[in-house]
């Protein structure tokens, strides 16, 4: 199915084609495609950031780089955890309900997901030591921005990261607060589907 821009979904005016080069639409179809499949649903910041397209993909590429599962250290249900984390604490309701979907997906648990967005100390013993040290990390540069010191690596170190592990964590953290601010400042509609989607894994 062909993206089409023809929805109101976010406060910013709804993209272009006509200012889309035919390589750059091709890009957002590809994408669109797979959401479809995994999903069944296309998410909606996909037809609201091409309206800066060339940005949009730099964008989609820098994310891709975060998110391979052949060049990273950390799994992706790690760093969609972080994304839960942090965008619980910026208060981002669109990235809280899309990141809480996809790690639902990874965990198969909307229980410790729900406990997540909430407050990820009410978690603590559904969380392995290592996974409760990187929603720590994440809580601690996301509100303590200003305070981030050598402790924040140790205290990764001892819970078993290596320093490869970490920068990626640092990385990932800071991906999200980027996306959180730029996503509540334009506000996109939530889709319905990501509220109800992976809540039901019983056979």
């Amino acid at each position: 199915m062909a993206l089409e821009f023809d929805e109101q979904l976010s406060r910013l005016q709804k993209p272009n084609r006509d200012e889309m080069t035919n390589k750059e639409y091709e890009v957002f179809n590809q994408n669109v495609e797979a959401m479809e499949k995994n999903w069944g649903f296309i998410n909606n910041l996909f037809k609201v950031l091409p309206l800066n397209a060339s940005q949009y993909i730099g964008f989609l590429n820098f994310k891709g780089s975060l998110f391979n599962p052949e060049t990273c250290y950390l799994t992706n249900a790690d760093k969609e955890m972080i994304g839960v984390v942090v965008s619980s604490i910026n208060c981002c309701s669109y990235c809280l309900t899309t990141h809480g979907d996809a790690l639902r997906g990874y965990t198969k648990n909307p229980i410790l997901v729900d406990k997540l967005s909430y407050n990820f100390r009410s978690a603590r013993d559904m969380l392995s030591e290592k996974q409760y040290a990187l929603c720590e990390y994440a809580w601690y540069v996301t509100k303590h921005a200003d305070e981030i010191g050598e402790e924040q690596i140790e205290k990764l170190r001892q819970a078993g990261f290596n320093d490869h592990e970490i920068l990626e964590a640092a990385f990932v953290a800071g991906f999200f607060n980027y996306t959180n601010r730029w996503v509540s400042t334009i506000a996109p509609v939530a889709n319905a589907g990501h509220f109800s989607h992976n809540r039901n894994f019983e056979k």
